[in-house]
């Protein structure tokens, strides 16, 4: 009986802390969207005293790196192959529209070879991310 009694205890102390758990997970979580989301903000009104493709750029590195934090969230959310290739993949494609942005910058057949080299960066991080 004695048995018993402890083994429920236990099974019950488990069931609390696991849900303790993830409700702190859930509210870290929502905190951490929400610096997302203030970060991405503070980043573009930086980007407004800015002229020409020096807030094009500041304003596609903000989204960037916005896009990249809410992927990570996720992935940390629910650790999976799945998520974490998604994490690459985001990063991938931020750092790939990044390097387009400042090619916009360049002429003729400098502009051509950035992008170009923009695009040949972008398929290979895209093709580390689906290894996975």
């Amino acid at each position: 009986m004695k048995r018993i009694l402890t083994i429920l205890a236990v099974a019950t102390a488990c069931a609390f802390a696991g849900t303790a758990g993830a409700a702190a997970s859930k509210d870290e979580y929502k905190a951490g969207k929400a610096k997302a989301e203030a970060d991405y903000k503070a980043a573009k009104d930086l980007c407004k005293p800015m002229k020409g493709n020096a807030q094009d750029v500041c304003k596609v590195e903000a989204k960037g790196n916005y896009e990249v934090a809410k992927a990570e969230l996720e992935a940390q959310k629910e650790p999976s192959p799945r998520h974490e290739a998604a994490v690459k993949k985001e990063r991938a494609e931020a750092a790939y529209k990044l390097a387009r942005e400042k090619c916009g910058d360049m002429k003729g057949d400098a502009k051509s070879a950035c992008k170009k080299d923009a695009k040949a960066s972008y398929a290979s991080a895209k093709g580390d991310a689906k290894k996975m």
